[in-house]
């Protein structure tokens, strides 16, 4: 080859590389804007995603407290309807102009074994009797004697029995203990 031709394929070289420089430039200049609609649209949708979560848990905790109030309100009503036959009977029996001892307390009997079954079905269990061991968890002892045909810790008198419900207590008998 000529020296001529020679330098004409440099120049067409060293030309090649400058448009090849430039086309590199300008397609990295028009990467860019293009990167950066992508990441501003993921950016645009990881929002709309984290405001759709904190709504929906919103949404969440407020029905979960309507829920709440309703199953307490639902509760409190069960209890009370359990408890109406008994109310009802007291008046009656208030409202009788029957002087006859005995049959007053029939009545009153039959309306605490009523308000006991009620009180049962809805699982209310009552505890605390004469004889039983003291447990300070469940009894609050108000009284104390010493007697030493009884043995130790055990109760004498009961003055309010104890109610629970499950584990949990209630009301703890108030008792009278021994030794």
């Amino acid at each position: 080859m000529s020296k001529k031709v020679k330098e004409e394929n440099l120049e067409n070289e060293g030309i090649l590389e400058e448009t090849a420089e430039i086309e590199v430039e300008e397609a990295e200049a028009e990467v860019e804007p293009i990167a950066e609609e992508k990441l501003q649209k993921e950016l645009d949708s990881t929002n709309e995603l984290l405001k759709r979560t904190a709504a929906e848990y919103a949404n969440y905790r407020a029905r979960s407290a309507k829920e709440k109030e309703q199953t307490f309100s639902n509760a409190k009503g069960t209890v009370v309807a359990e408890v109406l036959p008994a109310i009802d009977n007291l008046e009656r029996a208030l409202g009788a102009d029957n002087t006859d001892y005995d049959a007053l307390r029939k009545g009153v009997e039959m309306t605490l074994t009523g308000l006991m079954a009620s009180l049962e079905k809805l699982g209310v269990e009552a505890y605390g009797a004469p004889g039983d061991s003291f447990d300070p968890k469940l009894h609050n002892a108000v009284m104390h004697v010493e007697d030493e045909e009884l043995g130790e810790n055990v109760i004498t008198d009961v003055f309010q029995k104890g109610y629970k419900i499950g584990d949990r207590i209630i009301r703890a008998a108030m008792v009278k203990t021994a030794n």
